[in-house]
């Protein structure tokens, strides 16, 4: 039994939803049903009930779940006490956990590269949970900072929120849509377009930002199914009748979907604030935040 199979399993269990595991894990989904398949085979038991409607645990998958949370767990543990041995300095060996968020970009590449130039005993790991687990690590101790976007509190007791961004939405169009040409189109020229929009759990402060936004700008979005990674749910816009859907800008810059356009609003209505999330208890992670902030160490 491999870790990464144990990874797959819990992530698919609390999810219900290869697509949105292999998200999470920063995975392909066809890796993760793999891994979880020689976990199936080394147990000698099925621990997920498939359908093309629905994912669900089967009485093996229920029974396996709670010890698979205390291997990771355990895990966790055993990196921290390595991690502490070593010291909390940062160009000292260790481990340093990072939540992320999607749409990071380049920027995710220059931190990257500035752990290996400024600290190259540090490996970063990157975590990639939703915003309310992401958070409740950190304040437990089990992630060393996080990025959230959207407002955030400045009377936590226990977590320091450190602006770093604002990050601009883009719109995705069919190429063949009127809007797809020509000066930069409002907000409310999208009324009546059906609207492809990730589940508000998976990220409620998109959801909340554009649905909002819509409101402001005189119009109901018109609901349309969203598919389970972006590059489908653009796969899905430049296809059939048309719709849109929005996508980071970092994200954008480094996509290309045959048949997709992305447009910036002329009115620029959906920007999110990124932060980044530390212990009140802890240093701020310096080689961190100057990465983020385009500083030299």
């Amino acid at each position: 039994m491999e870790l990464r199979q144990v990874r797959c399993f819990v992530a698919v269990a609390e999810e219900l939803h290869f697509g949105r595991a292999a998200e999470r894990l920063l995975l392909g989904q066809p890796a993760v049903s793999q891994h979880i398949r020689r976990l199936e085979r080394e147990l000698r038991a099925e621990l997920f009930d498939r359908s093309p409607r629905h994912v669900r645990l089967t009485a093996a998958g229920e029974l396996f779940l709670p010890g698979a949370r205390k291997i990771l767990a355990a895990e966790e543990e055993a990196r921290a006490a390595v991690a502490a041995l070593a010291g909390p300095g940062e160009g000292r060996a260790g481990v340093f956990r990072l939540g992320t968020v999607t749409g990071l970009g380049p920027r995710l590449d220059r931190i990257l590269d500035a752990y290996g130039q400024h600290a190259p005993g540090v490996r970063v790991e990157l975590v990639s949970l939703p915003v309310k687990e992401r958070l409740a690590r950190l304040a437990g101790d089990r992630l060393h900072a996080a990025f959230v976007r959207a407002a955030v509190p400045d009377d936590d007791p226990e977590l320091r929120f450190i602006p770093l961004w604002d990050e601009e939405l883009l719109v995705a169009l069919p190429a063949r849509h009127a809007l797809a040409a020509g000066d930069p189109p409002a907000l409310a020229d999208l009324a009546g377009l059906p609207l492809r929009l990730t589940d508000r759990r998976t990220n409620p402060a998109l959801v909340d930002l554009v649905v909002n936004a819509c409101h402001g700008a005189g119009f109901e979005p018109v609901p349309a199914p969203a598919a389970s990674t972006m590059h489908d749910t653009l796969a899905a816009v430049g296809a059939g009748a048309p719709t849109w859907t929005v996508v980071y800008a970092a994200n954008a810059a480094m996509t290309s979907v045959p048949r997709v356009v992305f447009r910036r609003l002329r009115d620029r209505v959906l920007t999110l604030p990124t932060s980044l999330a530390v212990r009140r208890s802890r240093a701020v992670p310096r080689v961190l935040l100057a990465a983020c902030r385009g500083d030299r160490t």
